[in-house]
């Protein structure tokens, strides 16, 4: 004897979600004046729904809910921007220019030191990191970042050498 039976749940949420997610995307879309911000809005009610779709489904309106959940990610999103525009107001940021590349010479001369030692060089003279903080990122002892950074500087120093001089030849 064979009975007839529901589709599974998963099936069921596949065509749920096939056929609302684009009318709530565009919705949201409408109502942010932003088509990305909408449709990650909806994403992220879609994605609720299917965490706890048995109770979605089960619901009189999981369209309903799931518009609610999508319009409540969406204000969550403009108070943390809303947030973030404030605090940067705050700290009445001062244009700093860009830095300026290091020439040619230094480039290459940096290229041609071991990985461990391009790596100091770059987190110390670069990120500008002290020694205590290139040997927490590192993974080694302070005193290996310090005789790192020591031959770096001498093996840079002696590739530079006829550039700083002048003496290129």
């Amino acid at each position: 004897m064979t009975t007839t039976s529901d589709p599974p749940e998963e099936l069921v949420f596949a065509d749920w979600y096939q056929r609302e997610f684009p009318r709530v995307a565009r919705a949201l879309a409408l109502a942010s004046g932003d088509p990305l911000l909408g449709e990650e809005a909806a994403a992220e009610a879609f994605a609720r729904a299917l965490a706890i779709w048995p109770k979605v489904h089960a619901m009189e309106s999981p369209g309903g809910w799931v518009y609610s959940v999508a319009l409540s990610e969406l204000r969550r999103t403009w108070r943390r921007r809303r947030l973030e525009r404030r605090s940067l107001d705050r700290l009445h940021l001062e244009h700093v220019p860009a830095p300026t590349a290091p020439d040619d010479a230094l480039w290459q001369a940096v290229a041609q030191l071991a990985p461990r030692a391009r790596t100091a060089i770059a987190l110390r003279y670069v990120a500008d990191l002290t020694e205590a903080d290139i040997a927490d990122v590192m993974n080694i002892a302070r005193g290996t970042v310090a005789a790192t950074l020591f031959a770096a500087r001498k093996q840079l120093a002696t590739a530079l050498a006829p550039h700083l001089t002048g003496d290129r030849s």
